[in-house]
């Protein structure tokens, strides 16, 4: 029997009212206003400073470069969910996000389908790199 999950997407990738939110090379007007409907602070390009969750689409390695410079713009317990093609239709490989993860100092930590066509997976800074740290 095939599991079926009821969590709301917007459960699943964290996001809760008030949070900062950017949207990067994601086309889906149907997910724009989901996030609209939840937090007014939407940006759709570059993430303004200490943004909370960024959705980052990407289709190929190179869309992955901007990695490193999308790291400064999160808190730090923030999340970058690298969203991207499945199945048969994939053309980036979950591997290839994480060795760009490692690349850019960030460690993926879960997964999530996205749509029917699209997954993610979250990118997070390590908890021992993070300013403020107590333990």
């Amino acid at each position: 029997m095939e599991r079926v999950y009821t969590t709301p997407l917007l459960d699943k990738l964290g996001i809760r009212p008030g949070m900062r939110v950017a949207l990067i090379d994601i086309n889906d007007p149907d997910i724009r206003a989901l996030i609209a409907d939840r937090t007014s602070d939407l940006t759709v390009g570059w993430p303004a400073p200490e943004t909370d969750v960024i959705l980052l689409g990407a289709d190929t390695v190179a869309a992955l470069e901007q990695l490193e410079s999308l790291a400064t713009r999160i808190r730090q317990n923030g999340a970058i969910w690298v969203v991207s093609r499945k199945g048969e239709a994939a053309t980036l490989r979950d591997v290839q996000v994480i060795e760009a993860a490692r690349a850019a100092r960030l460690v993926d930590n879960k997964v999530a389908s996205f749509s029917a066509t699209h997954t993610s997976l979250r990118l997070v800074i390590p908890t021992h790199r993070r300013v403020g740290r107590t333990r």
